[in-house]
């Protein structure tokens, strides 16, 4: 009886008590405090008044407000943008936003719009971004003129626009986009493009309009940032109605739901007539393709034929000395061969991503492509049993390489020889094979980006990553270690430049406390998703100043004399642990308290027990783990039976003593 008495009143004594501190939220979401808000889809019928006069970026879409005037944001006088997509606006007043001179973008995306004021727009001095997309507008005249004399971008895209012909005045000198996307514009006039004379480097979006005809002559002597007749069903009367323009970039490429033409060589004889940088034909079925199909492509710098329905290219193709960008995703070639990179020999930049079929890397199909800096070989089921270096040959200058989400390579010795300029190297999600007992990558001295996220690497090899000299950044990701654990010597031993070291979702249960000796540079440490508790702090003792991210783990309770290695770091994520709300942790719950401005995902760092504070943010506890007067009420109580137990049994044993003399 004496033992349970004695425990119920120690339980009573170190009982503490918890409270949950509570805070309203705002209804508007502040995103930075005092000046940027978001207030969507909250039903409002007009400004809180919570929102303070200083507000400068305000998202309010998806609200009612049928009517806007001069009253409706008078207060917010410092408003830099509003968005006020799909509230109901039907009518803005004259002089909305008179007193908005700071007044930069408006979006009112989605308002079936049936009267604006001519001077509704008065008022901003720096007006430069309107957005009036999805609004029914029929007609340009709709649109108030006054004070867009700053405009640089004018977006009417899904209307029932016909015609681009703008009003007389409207003031076009600073006009950089004006995206006429999804309307009903069939014909374009000499007329209609001589309104926009003003504006130079204009870029225009005509996607998903059927044009139809062109006005001879409507764009001569024109130049543009870029062009977009993306959706139209016959390109030949596109490229012969811009004959003598220059255009930076040219969209031609077409949409799934579009059935349209195949394109032959004649389609493309009025290319001959243009001066044109930069060419997309996605997703566009060529007839008859042949060497001459690129005749009028040689002064061409970026070419992209994505979803082309490809299966090779043609030899003998001539002409294209130009051509530094060539983008070949998601065809259809079984060789990388079948691309003929010889007929592109300034190539710089290229993409075969997506292969539609099982892509073989065959031997030296890239050879002639000396001047190539830029390789994307991802998603396109490549396998080699002995990679890189014949499938890589001659390409000195390479310094962006994605082999990523392939199938097994086995990598040999020094794989890459062929490309020691690398500077990042992505083999994410494709198994990695190494067959030297040497790093495959050790002549990579340039090489400052590597991903190596779930290889299925041997993490137990400490030579994998010799030679490295220059790597800043190292994705480990998905990749796991012997025991679960990464011992005093590993494989990050040799790579003391790093700066940004990902071993998330590795199934880590400890890290030796000299793991991460001599990556004194690290200054960002991603150990999130994996099962690690707070005894692995000490690993962090060499580092300061680090981005830590230790979410999702099984951090409980952090002791302590391991603070300080938290006290150091710049910023540190805790959130998804299953932490302890107690006193036993209260040294921790303290040290959160004062370190908040370093906490990231504070929402999502909660208390995991005691069963009455789960899911409570461990911002909102309050634990007082001193004595209570009940406690101490006890304390006497427990010393005063303690006492007379004590004077009862010194009494017996004497008693026992002296009868046994």
């Amino acid at each position: 009886m004496a033992p349970r008495v004695g425990c119920f009143l120690l339980a009573v004594l170190i009982s503490a008590s918890c409270k949950v501190i509570t805070s309203s939220n705002p209804m508007c979401t502040e995103k930075e405090a005092n000046k940027t808000y978001n207030c969507e889809n909250l039903d409002l019928r007009e400004i809180p008044d919570t929102l303070p006069n200083t507000t400068e970026f305000l998202e309010f879409g998806f609200n009612f407000l049928p009517t806007i005037q001069n009253i409706t944001f008078s207060r917010l006088i410092n408003l830099i943008f509003l968005d006020l997509t799909r509230c109901q606006i039907n009518w803005v007043r004259e002089d909305t936003f008179q007193n908005h001179h700071q007044l930069n973008t408006i979006v009112l995306t989605g308002n079936p719009l049936i009267f604006m004021a001519e001077t509704s727009l008065t008022g901003p001095k720096l007006l430069k971004h309107l957005f009036l997309t999805q609004t029914g507008i029929s007609n340009l005249e709709f649109i108030p003129v006054h004070n867009l004399e700053n405009l640089e971008s004018l977006h009417l895209g899904s209307n029932h626009i016909s015609s681009i012909n703008l009003p007389e005045n409207f003031p076009t000198q600073n006009l950089k986009v004006l995206d006429f996307q999804n309307n009903a514009i069939h014909y374009i006039s000499s007329k209609d493009i001589n309104g926009l004379e003003q504006a130079t480097n204009l870029s225009l979006n005509f996607n998903g309009n059927d044009i139809k005809g062109i006005e001879p002559g409507a764009f001569n002597s024109k130049i543009f940032q870029s062009l977009k007749f993306g959706g139209s069903l016959n390109l030949s009367v596109i490229l012969k109605g811009l004959q003598n323009s220059t255009i930076q970039s040219l969209w031609l490429g077409t949409f799934e739901d579009t059935d349209d033409q195949d394109l032959t060589s004649a389609t493309f004889e009025g290319l001959c007539d243009m001066a044109v940088e930069s060419i997309n034909l996605q997703k566009h079925h060529f007839d008859g393709f042949s060497p001459s199909t690129f005749r009028c492509f040689t002064r061409l710098q970026e070419l992209d034929l994505t979803a082309a329905h490809l299966k090779g290219l043609p030899s003998g193709i001539e002409g294209m000395n130009s051509l530094k960008k060539l983008v070949l995703n998601a065809n259809s070639f079984d060789q990388l061969c079948q691309i003929n990179a010889a007929s592109f020999p300034s190539l710089t930049d290229l993409y075969v991503k997506g292969n539609m079929k099982k892509l073989d890397l065959g031997a030296r199909c890239l050879e002639k492509l000396e001047n190539l800096q830029k390789l994307d070989l991802s998603h396109s089921d490549i396998e080699a049993s002995d990679c890189c270096n014949l499938q890589l040959k001659n390409l000195p200058h390479l310094q962006y390489l994605n082999l990523s989400y392939n199938e097994p390579l086995g990598l040999e010795d020094q794989a890459f020889k062929e490309c020691p300029r690398l500077e990042l190297l992505d083999l994410a999600f494709t198994h990695l094979l190494v067959k030297a007992a040497q790093s495959p990558f050790q002549n990579l001295h340039l090489l400052r980006v590597l991903n190596l996220s779930h290889c299925l690497l041997d993490t137990s090899n400490r030579h994998l990553l010799e030679g490295l000299l220059d790597l800043r950044h190292l994705n480990v990701q998905g990749n796991h270690f012997q025991d679960g654990s990464i011992s005093k010597t590993n494989l990050l031993q040799t790579v003391s430049s790093l700066e940004i070291l990902i071993l998330s979702s590795c199934d880590l249960l400890s890290i030796d406390q000299q793991a991460f000796h001599g990556l004194g540079n690290m200054s960002h440490l991603d150990l999130s998703h994996n099962s690690l508790t707070g005894d692995s702090m000490d690993a962090f003792s060499p580092l300061k100043g680090l981005y830590l991210n230790l979410a999702a783990n099984n951090i409980r309770i952090i002791p302590p004399h391991l603070l300080p290695a938290l006290s150091q770091q710049s910023t540190i994520n805790l959130s998804h642990n299953p932490l302890d709300c107690t006193c036993s942790n209260i040294h921790f719950i303290t040290w959160y308290k004062e370190n908040l401005h370093k906490l990231e995902g504070s929402e999502e760092t909660v208390c995991a027990n005691p069963p009455p504070l789960r899911g409570v943010k461990l911002s909102d506890v309050k634990l007082s783990c001193g004595l209570t007067g009940t406690g101490i009420f006890f304390l006497v109580v427990f010393v005063f039976l303690v006492i007379i137990l004590l004077i009862f049994s010194v009494k017996f044993l004497l008693r026992w003593k002296y009868q046994h003399i």
